[in-house]
């Protein structure tokens, strides 16, 4: 396969300053963020209810929310260069509607096979549209005290949509149907579809040249590790067949490296990779949700499970910690300026490495307020601080005509590092469990419950370290 030069795009005729909104346009992005980051979550606690519904097996369900990661982390990158290509609001456009649509077709699913096809396209869209809401913010928000609060806002949405995905699936699942958890989707996707061509001016676009070798290996490479995690989770890591995708996912990697060092415009600029912030930021939204994703996944059973709590309990159980994370929103940008990136982020990273060691002490007998209430509220607070940080190192200083790609690299290490950080943890906890005998059922999930933790506490050590290197720069010296 070769590079083919495309045809010049006409320049589209940006919005005039009359109806510039930057409060329209923000407000559509981060609608746009929150419905895509939270439908990775959102189905947790509809679960069993889909179980019984549309007859799904054991280890079929598992499928409801890896299909949407699959599709979701496998073509983030090929998303995020097609926008600075094609148009970011046009495949922004393109993305939302492509997610809506599967939506609606999702809630109307009758079948295990059309729910999870529905989830496929649902992640399509959303790999189409993610990488270009980052980028639109950075495009259309040039002004620098501006640009921080758009992007600590962003972090915000990005970061709590996994916790606000639990509250909202527990809501609409004990209130409605589980069918609603996807239905609600369809207004806000419809709304703004409807209002970005009015609204979002779309950068213009210089003579493009499609690297299709990089497109294929990169996709591939992505799409194959992410499957690769997901069936170690339930297979193991002695399995055939994980064995086979994992080394042809590495393969199609070391392809992709190459193809791009050789690209005249490569999918993915390694120059991106250049600055040691920048490097040490995307290795945190690598690291950072690794470490998150267990404190969902397994609290979410250990609500249920343990202290049976129902759906809508175990939902608004989340809300303390969705509530600190935007609180911190609000705070950032104002800290930004004073103190820098760094201890903000090493701040935020020593507050997540806290909760998740408070989690190690999990019994079956443990309640709510005495021993989770205080842990989320750390992540909540960790979470803000940690994250807003990294999205202004990495966007402030990318030139806009690759805002896009660095969006799609930002995103699909945050969704790649989410899923084998939960592979990783799953394997932890089944081994505990396997390896833990003369004990009651409770305590032996809770055991494997606390190993997973005490990996978490580690890996977020390791958020703690990177953070250790960022140079001290205020945010209003940055670029």
């Amino acid at each position: 396969m070769t590079e083919r030069t495309l045809p010049a795009p006409p320049v589209p005729v940006a919005a005039s300053p009359a109806r510039l909104r930057p409060r329209v346009i923000l407000a559509l992005v981060l609608t746009c963020q929150l419905m895509l980051i939270l439908d990775a979550t959102v189905m947790n606690v509809a679960l069993p209810k889909i179980e019984a519904d549309l007859g799904f097996s054991s280890t079929g369900l598992a499928w409801v929310m890896n299909a949407y990661s699959l599709a979701f982390g496998g073509l983030l990158l090929l998303g995020g260069r097609a926008g600075d290509l094609f148009g970011r609001r046009r495949m922004f456009v393109l993305g939302t509607a492509v997610f809506t649509i599967a939506s609606l077709a999702g809630g109307f699913a009758d079948s295990s096979t059309l729910l999870v096809v529905a989830r496929v396209a649902q992640g399509v869209g959303a790999a189409m549209a993610g990488p270009s809401t980052l980028a639109l913010i950075a495009t259309t928000f040039t002004e620098p005290r501006a640009r921080v609060r758009a992007l600590a806002l962003f972090s915000a949405m990005s970061s709590g949509g996994f916790a606000i995905g639990l509250i909202l699936g527990g809501l609409l699942t004990e209130w409605l149907s589980w069918r609603a958890v996807l239905f609600i989707n369809v207004p806000f996707g419809a709304a703004i579809v409807a209002l970005a061509p009015r609204f979002i001016p779309d950068p213009p676009r210089k003579r493009a040249q499609l690297d299709l070798p990089g497109a294929f290996t990169g996709t591939a490479g992505v799409a194959a590790l992410v499957y690769t995690f997901i069936r170690a989770a339930g297979s193991g890591w002695s399995d055939t067949i994980t064995l086979v995708t994992l080394a042809g996912g590495l393969l199609f990697l070391a392809a992709f490296v190459t193809i791009e060092q050789r690209a005249r415009q490569p999918l993915v600029p390694l120059r991106l990779f250049a600055d040691r912030d920048r490097a040490a930021a995307y290795v945190n939204f690598f690291f950072g949700p690794m470490a998150m994703m267990s404190m969902f996944f397994f609290l979410t059973q250990f609500l249920q499970e343990i202290r049976h709590f129902a759906a809508l309990e175990t939902g608004l159980a989340f809300l303390p910690m969705a509530v600190a994370l935007f609180s911190m929103s609000r705070v950032v940008p104002k800290l930004l300026g004073r103190f820098g990136t760094k201890p903000i982020a090493v701040t935020g990273t020593t507050s997540m490495v806290l909760g998740l060691g408070w989690l190690t002490q999990l019994a079956p007998d443990s309640t709510y307020l005495s021993s989770l209430l205080v842990p989320m509220v750390l992540m909540g607070l960790g979470g803000g601080l940690a994250f807003s940080p990294l999205n202004i190192i990495i966007m402030s200083t990318v030139p806009a005509e690759e805002a896009g790609a660095a969006g799609g690299v930002l995103q699909t290490l945050q969704q790649v590092g989410a899923t084998l950080g939960l592979a990783i943890l799953v394997t932890v906890f089944g081994t505990t469990v396997r390896n833990t005998t003369g004990t009651s059922p409770d305590a032996v999930m809770v055991d494997g419950m606390t190993a997973a933790f005490v990996t978490s506490t580690i890996i977020a050590a390791l958020t703690f370290a990177v953070a250790l290197t960022f140079r001290k720069v205020r945010a209003s010296d940055r670029p």
